[in-house]
């Protein structure tokens, strides 16, 4: 089994920063692609952002130019920058991981336990 261990959520006022953390421990042989997603209250889970094994990234419209995703493969660790944050920006961001355990094994999703953003205004 494969373990997310997200931090870095908070409270934080409008226009200000945080910096997510998702790290994997467990069996795994190679990731592909990681993201974060987040759920407000009352919404549906949304893509926020992801990043390829190569390095490609893709954002949300909402957040692009503020919110910064990158990954270290050597620690299996997915970060998120977000700057000049928003109230609307509140939610429970979750990290998500497409990974092998071995060579030439199906791609499993494992998703974190979720943090909690709140901006205020």
């Amino acid at each position: 089994q494969v373990q997310l261990v997200e931090s870095g959520g908070g409270l934080v006022q409008a226009g200000g920063s945080l910096r997510l953390s998702c790290a994997a421990s467990g069996t795994i042989f190679s990731i592909n692609d990681m993201g974060w997603y987040r759920q407000a209250p009352g919404k549906q889970r949304e893509l926020v952002a992801a990043i390829t094994s190569g390095g490609s990234t893709n954002y949300a419209e909402s957040v692009k130019g503020r919110f910064t995703i990158s990954r270290d493969n050597a620690k299996n660790t997915v970060y998120l920058q977000m700057n000049s944050l928003r109230p609307e920006d509140t939610a429970v961001y979750y990290c998500k991981l497409s990974y092998r355990r071995v060579l030439g094994g199906f791609t499993i999703n494992s998703w974190g336990q979720g943090t909690q953003v709140t901006v205020s205004s």
